[in-house]
């Protein structure tokens, strides 16, 4: 029989501990698996939500709050700004591009911006069927929202009021499907695109609703509120009044990065916030917690080792006469030094194989449960820096049977056999 088998039978001379040492292992692994993957895809989205985006102007506000809304769609805008504004920065020298955003309603949950062609070429966005959207109304959808809501082209739907909900449904205008878009890995996966005019003409006509409602409401009570009423349906803004939500800047010289900021933020009512910064200010807080579960994931790791340690070095004392009649039989001393490290290994290895595969079974149940879709997480992928825990599960076994595994070798057959 092959040193390895002899271990593995081993192993269950105290099934209870071995199963115990394997769950210690698969614990630490699994809180260390999870770690790596979720950190591993928030920052891939961080930095391919926000790459090609220099610079984000809004509304006074958190400059974090502004980043997390208008790049990552995962907060509440900071306010509108003013177009014509908002214009003036657009058609600034220290900018190359600008592409504005309106937000403010949502469908199932999912966000419908208001943008222009620009925001098609910043994320160099392509369609897998249709087009982009042209006329109000006409919306293009990430590939998400297509196989998450079963839309296809043509399709129509109603918009809701806000970022989230769907209880205030627009139901003036219906929305048509003109496109999906290609897979892109991006935030863009999961967004509503249509023109700036149709998020403002949706809003004007919910105005209007709410003012003749305000007047059914009075009718017969107060002719002049009945008066008013009656004219608040036909006033809409002008442009001159139109406002937006933020601005995504691209520069055009390195000079701008140092200059076009700082400008905003003295020479305006606007803010201006980078995405570099506020990405790696949320990357370190997030980080904090990171970091401290990491550690505990390594102590569990080391009270494993300890635990397995312990394991091998009783059992090999209770074996110890078993172990003699190997000897006796022809065993040398280098088999049964490979015989207790490799029981070593193969609980460790055990343990770091549960612990992996825990650890995706629970990120992607995680992820399946998470609100937002924009941050969604997956167990379903795979990191080549997974080999690493792999790696690190062997070497604790091999650490920690390396000395039971030397008094093996050490072991007297005579005076073993004589105290039998």
């Amino acid at each position: 029989m092959s040193p390895i088998k002899i271990s593995w039978k081993g192993l269950w001379f105290k099934p209870l501990s071995s199963v115990l040492n394997i769950m210690l292992v698969a614990f630490g692994t699994g809180i260390l698996t999870i770690l790596l993957l979720a950190s591993t895809q928030i920052g891939e989205k961080l930095d391919n939500n926000s790459k090609d985006i220099d610079l984000v102007v809004g509304a006074k506000g958190s400059p974090l709050q502004l980043i997390l809304s208008s790049i990552y769609y995962i907060d509440f805008p900071t306010g509108n700004i003013p177009q014509k504004e908002a214009m003036e920065l657009a058609h600034s020298p220290f900018v190359k591009r600008a592409v504005p955003l309106a937000l403010g309603d949502n469908y199932e949950g999912i966000r419908i911006v208001g943008t222009d062609s620009n925001f098609v070429s910043v994320y160099k966005l392509s369609t897998q069927s249709g087009k982009f959207w042209k006329e109000d109304f006409e919306v293009t959808i990430g590939a998400n929202v297509a196989s998450g809501q079963h839309l296809k082209i043509g399709d129509t739907f109603f918009g809701a009021h806000g970022l989230t909900g769907s209880t205030d449904v627009h139901k003036t205008h219906a929305y048509k499907v003109a496109g999906i878009l290609t897979p892109q890995g991006n935030v863009t996966d999961n967004l509503i695109l249509t023109n700036i005019s149709s998020v403002w003409k949706m809003h004007d006509d919910h105005e209007k609703e709410e003012a003749e409602e305000h007047h059914h409401d009075q009718d017969g009570k107060h002719e002049h509120h009945h008066d008013e009423a009656q004219q608040r349906p036909d006033q809409v803004a002008t442009n001159e009044d139109r406002e937006i939500t933020a601005l995504l800047i691209q520069y055009r010289s390195p000079m701008s990065v140092v200059m076009f900021p700082r400008m905003v933020n003295q020479s305006t009512s606007l803010q201006a916030a980078s995405p570099a910064m506020e990405s790696t200010r949320l990357f370190s807080l997030i980080g904090v917690g990171v970091d401290t579960l990491q550690w505990f994931a390594v102590l569990i790791m080391f009270i494993a080792a300890i635990s397995v340690f312990i394991n091998l070095y009783n059992s090999l004392k209770e074996r110890s006469y078993d172990l003699a009649i190997m000897r006796t039989l022809g065993a040398s001393r280098g088999q049964l030094f490979q015989m207790v490290i490799f029981e070593g290994i193969l609980l460790t290895l055990a343990g770091t194989v549960i612990g992996i595969a825990l650890g995706h079974v629970v990120l992607q149940f995680i992820g399946a449960n998470q609100e937002s879709n924009q941050a969604r997480l997956t167990g379903l992928i795979f990191l080549n820096k997974e080999i690493y825990l792999f790696v690190t599960g062997i070497a604790i076994g091999i650490f920690a049977a390396v000395i039971p595994a030397v008094q093996a070798y050490r072991s007297n057959i005579s005076k073993i056999l004589s105290k039998n």
